[in-house]
């Protein structure tokens, strides 16, 4: 298969991540954002595991369950708080802070050098997306300000310790790991928080379908399949095409119209994505299957983030 087609599959992950917030406002049952964390997580998560055919090893049982909670229990559950609260695209920009949140905590962490080039790359594609999104008809809810943030700051975390603990696994197969532990980790609370779901729709069900089976196990083996062939570098740039696509599908969907500013902050995205992309190319290190260091997890925007 040809990069280009290896590109356009990894690159597929966050714009699929992107319809996150217009199916959770225009397919779900409204205010259910344990519940549909929950639904999306541990189906993904078990399906993954099955394709994987990989248990994970008892000694191993502690960290996933940390790794569950700040990567999908946690992450997700705000992350859909915050999309029943706000805008598609102003959560999507919110989100959009981890690349920075992950820079700070990998310099506090794991002392990793933090590069003038990696702290430009990261603003210019945040401000891109501000100037796409955060327009003066913006309706910002504080609990949903406050659960975006949230949600960013919580799957940084995660992502920093995913490289800190490397199993001996494919990421592939590490991340099914920790879609189901934070599924399971979330299923009680859920039932102990929010009602039973009122009887599903047709639609409905399609919206759970889309963000379970797409929008979470095939897209992640999309993603993790792009990390392997391509490098996590070139993969990693896409993760600004979520909070993009979220802005898209507002304006096609719901009829908000593109303003000048906003269609700058859409060139200086997909600007981001490609220069991203070619500046990564040349690197001849690309991570093999069964290279646990191509673990670390995808961006929120945002999905993305992230989603």
């Amino acid at each position: 298969m040809s990069r280009s087609l290896d590109a356009l599959l990894a690159a597929s992950a966050p714009a699929i991540w992107g319809t996150s917030y217009i199916v959770t406002t225009e397919m779900l049952p409204p205010d259910y954002p344990l519940t549909v964390a929950v639904l999306r997580a541990l189906p993904a998560g078990l399906i993954l595991m099955v394709a994987t055919r990989s248990l994970p090893p008892r000694t191993w049982i502690g960290k996933l369950l940390i790794l569950g909670a700040l990567n999908f229990s946690v992450f997700w559950s705000l992350l859909f708080l915050a999309a029943y609260r706000l805008p598609g695209g102003v959560a999507a920009t919110l989100g959009a802070v981890q690349p920075l949140v992950v820079l700070l905590l990998a310099r506090m962490v794991l002392g990793t050098r933090l590069t003038l080039a990696g702290l430009a790359a990261a603003t210019a594609g945040i401000g891109g997306v501000a100037l796409l999104v955060l327009g003066p008809s913006a309706s910002l809810d504080t609990i949903g300000v406050l659960a975006a943030l949230g949600g960013a700051v919580s799957m940084a975390s995660g992502v920093i310790l995913t490289r800190k603990w490397k199993p001996p696994v494919s990421a592939l197969t590490f991340v099914a790991w920790q879609l189901t532990a934070g599924g399971l980790l979330l299923l009680p609370v859920a039932a102990a928080v929010e009602p039973p779901l009122p009887e599903l729709s047709t639609l409905n069900m399609a919206g759970f379908v889309w963000l379970g089976l797409i929008g979470a196990a095939l897209t992640y083996f999309f993603w993790f399949r792009g990390i392997e062939r391509l490098g996590p570098a070139a993969v990693t740039s896409f993760g600004f095409l979520s909070p993009l696509t979220a802005m898209l599908l507002d304006w096609a969907v719901l009829g908000n119209a593109f303003t000048p500013v906003q269609a700058l902050g859409a060139v200086i995205v997909l600007g981001c994505v490609w220069i991203g992309g070619r500046a990564a190319r040349p690197r001849p290190a690309v991570a093999a299957p069964g290279d646990a260091s191509v673990a670390p997890m995808p961006p929120v925007a945002a999905e993305r983030a992230r989603l």
